[in-house]
């Protein structure tokens, strides 16, 4: 059996797909990183009573993360084969939260994170997933990544918005409206 621990990363340093070191403070470090801590919240989503089909739609966007953590792990100019996040990704995002967001009321304020459990669990992924795509964009300032990567991130965090009202709509939740004030 393989241990757990490689003792290779014990000095600040960590390996890359298709070779190379980099420090684990670096940008690409940090956007994987972050990629690996929305996973987890997933994880955290599913631990509440879902339907079957949201089940399935969390557990495919968690195996997607996984597909976009190693295309950030792995330099686009290296030449090792990879799963790379693609616009097929993002297009079936977009063919979900349509579906979803037709079966919602309109939006015509800002609404406040919140609702039942689950929803509250997705508008904080979306939150995660805000600064994962901040995070890749200032990876971008450094090198440049797979194209799909930003698009797809964003449109995710779209996704976590529509599916966190999706769920609150389920329940019967009302939204809480922002009216723009603070008394």
């Amino acid at each position: 059996m393989v241990k757990v621990y490689t003792r290779g990363g014990d000095r600040g340093m960590t390996s890359l797909f298709g070779g190379g070191r980099v420090e684990k403070n670096s940008a690409r470090i940090e956007a994987y990183g972050q990629v690996d801590e929305l996973n987890s919240m997933l994880g955290v989503v599913l631990t509440d009573s879902l339907s079957a089909d949201i089940v399935r739609k969390i557990s495919r966007v968690q195996k997607e993360l996984f597909v976009l953590g190693g295309d950030l792990a792995t330099p686009i100019s290296v030449k090792v084969k990879v799963p790379r996040i693609s616009r097929s990704h993002i297009k079936r995002l977009e063919r979900e939260i349509d579906r979803w967001d037709a079966t919602l009321p309109k939006l015509k304020n800002f609404i406040l994170p919140g609702g039942i459990k689950v929803g509250s669990k997705l508008h904080l992924a979306r939150a995660i997933a805000r600064r994962v795509e901040r995070s890749i964009v200032a990876l971008t300032d450094e090198e440049s990544i797979n194209p799909n990567i930003l698009p797809y991130i964003n449109r995710l965090s779209d996704w976590f918005f529509v599916a966190a009202r999706y769920a609150n709509h389920l329940s019967k939740i009302p939204e809480t409206i922002w009216k723009g004030r603070t008394s």
